[in-house]
């Protein structure tokens, strides 16, 4: 296998590989000859992409045209049309799988909340919110200027931070059938520093979103769900209050520094999952039609707020 984008999701994908029984053949920056050039001459068997934004979908048609399965970082891509043309050359090559990094599903809190919920024991789920309160300043910017570009990123703390707060809230609460929202450059920037959104989900619940990147300092992410029966709360751990006055706590994976505290345990479990995945012949369950789903409600978002 091999590594494309040497920007700082990377060490987490190097320190899994690290611990699996996988080769590492190579590693490249990502630029258009580099890329091109480790896989035409090292030809991978698996290919990690973790470039910019608006790189992802060119890297990623380019190595499933060389035999080569993907393990893509998310976003899918910087905007949706790009992302569906990926869409497309994935059908190309039914025999090829492509993986999306969306790894707080791993989370043991997510999966948790996730088996409890379909279970039915707490009832119907009656609404939920998501929030995400961190802290991007200049030299966070400054140090990757693309994450600041709008052509590049595709835009702010919605699709690089708090997509994976989204992605939970539809995986959690059911397909999102209806949404209102309202971006804010308060801090700016080229690309949004804060969102709020209300989102309908098609089983009936609403659930309320808010991010930005304008806070004092990272706090924890927070997602609740109320059902009839108890309230779950997400906030790293998973606390279920029970109704009848039970608490339940599920605790979560810490960080052993392999990268930033915030990005959680689990992009590890993920990176193993797909590799057992593709030894054993399996779907992927995060899979790209998988991934597009929060990359369609981001688009959504950003297309209300043009």
């Amino acid at each position: 296998m091999a590594v494309i984008g040497l920007g700082t999701v990377s060490v987490v994908h190097l320190a899994a590989i690290d611990k699996l029984d996988v080769e590492l053949v190579g590693v490249s920056e990502g630029r258009y000859r580099d890329h091109r050039l480790l896989l035409d001459e090292l030809r991978p068997e698996v290919v990690h992409i973790c470039t910019p934004h608006d790189q992802h979908v060119p890297v990623a048609i380019d190595a499933l045209e060389r035999g080569a399965h993907v393990l893509l970082e998310k976003p899918v891509a910087h905007v949706l049309g790009e992302a569906d043309r990926l869409v497309a050359a994935a059908k190309d090559h039914p025999a090829l799988t492509v993986g999306v990094c969306l790894q707080n599903r791993y989370n043991l809190a997510s999966v948790a909340a996730k088996k409890l919920l379909a279970s039915g024991e707490l009832g119907a789920v009656v609404g939920g919110s998501g929030t995400v309160l961190w802290h991007r300043d200049d030299a966070y910017y400054d140090a990757r200027p693309w994450r600041g570009q709008l052509r590049r990123s595709g835009g702010g703390v919605l699709i690089n931070q708090a997509i994976h707060t989204v992605d939970l809230l539809q995986w959690l609460l059911g397909e999102v059938a209806g949404l209102s929202s309202y971006t804010g450059h308060f801090a700016s920037r080229e690309v949004e520093d804060t969102v709020t959104a209300v989102l309908d989900h098609a089983g009936g619940a609403r659930s309320v979103f808010f991010a930005t990147v304008a806070n004092a300092v990272d706090s924890p992410v927070t997602i609740e769900i109320t059902t009839e029966r108890a309230v779950l709360t997400i906030r790293g751990d998973l606390t279920i209050r029970h109704a009848d006055g039970r608490v339940e706590v599920i605790t979560e994976r810490r960080a052993d520094g392999g990268g930033r505290d915030y990005w959680g345990a689990s992009h590890e479990l993920l990176i193993a999952d797909f590799y057992r995945s593709l030894r054993a012949g399996e779907p992927f369950p995060i899979d790209l039609e998988e991934g597009m789903t929060s990359l369609r409600l981001v688009d959504e978002i950003y297309r209300q707020n043009t």
